[in-house]
């Protein structure tokens, strides 16, 4: 598992095109979110887990990256292959990459 930063998920993001997978909760992700992304939130995981590929690469997001790291280390422990944590989450992408994201 890769624990990146914004800006080096920013470097990241230029070469490839991972899964980014949001695991907030609704009302987390209508306040802010990545366009590309798709929402899952943390708790609706263990009923989703076969509509995710073990091999993709998946960006695991949430807002301070707490959440996200519980997750990708899961993920890690079933045999997901290519998982990256957003360190500091959406918060730290927000006051480091896109200061229009609304903070909360």
């Amino acid at each position: 598992m890769l624990d990146l930063t914004p800006q080096a998920l920013v470097a990241h993001l230029k070469l490839n095109k991972p899964l980014l997978l949001d695991v907030r909760e609704q009302w987390e992700w209508d306040k802010c979110h990545f366009d590309e992304a798709r929402l899952l939130p943390m708790g609706q995981i263990m009923n989703s887990i076969e509509s995710l590929d073990k091999t993709q690469e998946i960006v695991i997001i949430c807002h301070h990256g707490i959440r996200s790291m519980q997750v990708a280390r899961y993920f890690e422990s079933i045999g997901f292959a290519k998982i990256i944590n957003l360190k500091g989450g959406i918060d730290a992408w927000a006051k480091s990459v896109d200061d229009t994201m609304a903070l909360y």
